[in-house]
């Protein structure tokens, strides 16, 4: 096994923890807006429309790609925005355009035990790995969920829409993935 075999995965969600959607723009130092039309979101818009000509206005820190690579983890991609997300974030926030995605069998599928529709496959994707999630929409059921069903270490962090990933969210991200390295998670 590879040393970087034993490192956790460090799960990322676009909107919400790198895109702080609803967030006063004025207000986000550092952030960017940038247009872009995911295909999810353009199958969602009327053809011709404002919005449509436009794109999705994503606000992006160019700091967060250098930060997230810093930390102790592989990084992948659990979001909406699937292979997207190499294509047009990792570029713009500074990560590379290489990373792994989980592919959803059904995007929003609703679930018969009321999970976030992402918390079955991820925890599949995962394969029993330790793994880290950021994502807006965790609820403290997804968290039960996970803590019944997967064998290995697991971070479910909340990160608020309004403020996007911050300097907590990395210190936590980093202690947790020390404690797992010492064995103490």
């Amino acid at each position: 096994m590879t040393a970087s075999s034993l490192r956790p995965l460090l799960l990322l969600d676009v909107d919400g923890p790198l895109n702080p959607y609803e967030a006063r723009f004025p207000l986000l130092r550092g952030y960017t807006t940038h247009h872009f039309r995911p295909t999810n979101w353009l199958s969602r818009q009327t053809p011709g429309s404002r919005a449509h000509r436009r794109g999705l206005p994503v606000r992006l820190h160019r700091s967060h790609g250098p930060r997230l690579t810093a930390l102790p983890y592989d990084l992948a991609w659990a979001t909406t925005w699937m292979h997207q997300a190499n294509e047009m974030i990792a570029p713009a926030v500074g990560l590379p355009v290489t990373l792994p995605v989980i592919e959803w069998p059904e995007l929003f599928a609703a679930d018969p035990d009321g999970l976030y529709w992402k918390t079955r496959p991820l925890l599949a994707w995962a394969a029993g790995r330790p793994f880290a999630w950021v994502d807006d929409m965790i609820t403290d059921l997804d968290t039960a969920h996970v803590a019944a069903h997967h064998d290995a270490p697991a971070l479910l962090l909340r990160i608020h829409p309004k403020q996007g990933l911050r300097r907590p969210d990395f210190v936590a991200l980093e202690r947790w993935a020390r404690e797992v390295a010492e064995g103490r998670r």
